[in-house]
């Protein structure tokens, strides 16, 4: 008999803080999709098929410039690749029955807030659970970009602009924390930050699409990182 905690129910009861908070960051999503000329139903498209508040913020940026699709792909790869490593580690938790239909299914809602749940559960992972678990981050997500959406209708332009860019400060509030913390981290967003900059300021760099630009700053800032600050694995004879 399988324990109570690894049930659909307990998936789901687990996942509606995922999911409420899911609601007001897609809900600065949806505005700032608005803004930019992408019809409701198209954003909510989006957001029903995409779980990467990261992937879709970009994602948006480059469809309003006109961006290409080799653009979107390979910003989409590089911004998303962590879900690889996220997928993998996790796999290591499911249970016996989570067969492969089960895995392709469970992976399209691995997000960061939904692994570091999952991946923190003291028992084996079932389907139902990882279904259940997927349930609340998917409606909140989803319903949150479709009211921000449709209140970019409603509210006035200078409402919509200052809720847009909610969307950016939970990204300045995942980033700066660790900055101040460690200067590696420091050292390599601000690389991004000058690279993004010279990009976008200076005229040789003008042929330089928005999606492009993302690209080079993030491959470029990576690079510089795994290059100078490369992670050390503990040797298990020190310990």
């Amino acid at each position: 008999m399988k324990p109570k905690s690894n049930s659909f129910k307990s998936g789901f009861i687990d996942g509606i803080p995922i999911g409420l908070g899911y609601l007001s960051v897609s809900f600065s999503f949806g505005i700032q999709a608005h803004a930019m000329g992408i019809p409701i139903l198209w954003t909510l498209l989006i957001s029903m098929t995409n779980l990467t508040s990261a992937g879709q913020a970009s994602g948006i940026g480059i469809i309003a410039a006109g961006g290409s699709f080799i653009e979107m792909a390979l910003t989409q790869l590089i911004i998303n690749s962590r879900y690889f490593l996220m997928s993998l580690s996790l796999s290591q938790k499911l249970e016996g029955g989570f067969t492969l239909p089960h895995r392709l299914a469970a992976s399209f809602g691995i997000t960061d807030e939904v692994f570091a749940l999952a991946s923190s559960k003291n028992h084996k992972l079932a389907p139902k659970y990882m279904y259940g678990l997927l349930c609340a981050p998917y409606i909140g997500w989803s319903l949150g970009t479709f009211l921000g959406a449709a209140a970019g209708n409603l509210l006035p332009d200078m409402i919509s602009d200052a809720l847009g860019i909610a969307l950016y400060g939970m990204f300045i509030e995942i980033v700066v924390p660790p900055m101040k913390k460690n200067l590696r981290l420091l050292a390599v967003v601000s690389l991004a930050i000058a690279v993004s900059c010279a990009l976008y300021y200076i005229p040789i760099f003008d042929f330089i699409s928005s999606g492009f630009s993302i690209i080079i700053s993030t491959v470029i800032a990576s690079l510089f990182g795994a290059l100078l600050f490369p992670v050390q694995t503990e040797d298990p004879d020190d310990e």
